[in-house]
């Protein structure tokens, strides 16, 4: 199964990040994609041709994740939007945050 057909599920925490070596096997699933900050973050930053643009793209990604119930931190300006997921309850990543990268991607841009 891909990571679109997945489901993100709840995270309550009291569960363990997704270890290094499994989170690089992910990474390669969703291009564009890097993991930052000691490997407790994902991040894309994404250029647009306009601020319009920028913002439409952001009101798509937040439609899926409220689908998702998983959210991710968004920065958004003039041609530009930066993209970080993180299981705030944990602090890392965890399978949700790959699922939802995925999703992000497949929205035209």
């Amino acid at each position: 199964m891909t990571l679109t057909e997945k489901k993100c599920v709840p995270c309550e925490g009291d569960v363990p990040a997704v270890p290094a070596q499994e989170a690089q096997q992910k990474l390669k699933e969703i291009p564009g994609w890097e993991i930052v900050d000691g490997g407790k973050w994902l991040q894309r930053k994404m250029k647009f041709k306009n601020f319009v643009t920028a913002l439409a793209f952001v009101n798509k990604v937040g439609e899926i994740a409220e689908a998702e119930g998983h959210h991710p931190d968004i920065g958004v300006g003039w041609g530009y939007c930066n993209i970080r997921l993180q299981t705030h309850s944990i602090e890392g990543l965890r399978e949700n945050d790959f699922i939802l990268a995925a999703k992000i991607n497949k929205i035209p841009v």
